[in-house]
């Protein structure tokens, strides 16, 4: 019997040893795809399980870290807390252990990091806020560093992110409902962004590779 259980636990070690193997692997293929110096803010959201599916698209589209503004003080504290929360752990299908999350007691604690490490910010929002409004596929979102900001489920950005944004990029919609839950808006906005920068990247290694070759 004892020989049995010591044998099973060798064979767990081993499929475990092999998943992590795998992981790494799938995680140094991807690295050069990954949007860096990209992150998404979401502000004051108030389902964890909301969090959870934004994770997922944002670990699934490339983009680098999430940070979460929590006024309320109702989500976990730190990435390592994130990580052990079962709600959000099953909504982002365990992408959480892989996408890193830093939390904010306010929009200008945020606004006034941000702005301290060079980002530019970008809200969100289907409604002209008086910004400079644009519409998402005619965007440019090949800025060094930036910030693309998500509000409340409930009644969208805050005047104070859009005060201090470059602009108000939205969505066109088509349909008598004019808005889109919070885990459908970021997926298709994020699609967006991240394939621009990656398309900007791609060109601009290209270009640098030519220009090393002329040296020659």
């Amino acid at each position: 019997m004892e020989n049995n259980q010591t044998e099973n636990l060798t064979v767990t070690e081993t499929q475990v040893s092999k998943e992590k193997s795998s992981l790494r692997k799938r995680a140094d293929k991807i690295k050069e795809f990954r949007c860096k110096n990209l992150i998404v803010v979401l502000e004051d959201p108030k389902d964890p399980n909301n969090v959870g599916t934004v994770i997922r698209n944002i670990n699934a589209l490339g983009a680098e870290k999430l940070y979460l503004i929590d006024s309320t003080n109702s989500l976990p504290n730190n990435w390592d807390e994130f990580k052990e929360r079962k709600s959000i752990v099953a909504s982002s299908v365990s992408s959480v252990k892989w996408t890193f999350v830093k939390k904010f007691r306010s929009t200008e604690d945020c606004l006034a990091y941000l702005e301290k490490k060079n980002f530019t910010s970008i809200v969100t929002s289907p409604h002209v806020k008086g910004r400079s409004n644009v519409i998402l596929h005619e965007g440019d979102y090949t800025q060094k560093k930036l910030a693309v900001w998500f509000g409340k489920e409930s009644i969208g950005i805050s005047d104070l992110a859009l005060e201090r944004s470059e602009a108000c990029i939205n969505i066109e919609m088509f349909g008598i409902v004019e808005s889109l839950n919070l885990a459908t808006s970021t997926g298709i906005v994020l699609y967006e962004i991240t394939k621009q920068r990656r398309e900007f990247e791609k060109r601009r290694k290209l270009k640098k590779q030519l220009k090393s070759i002329n040296k020659v």
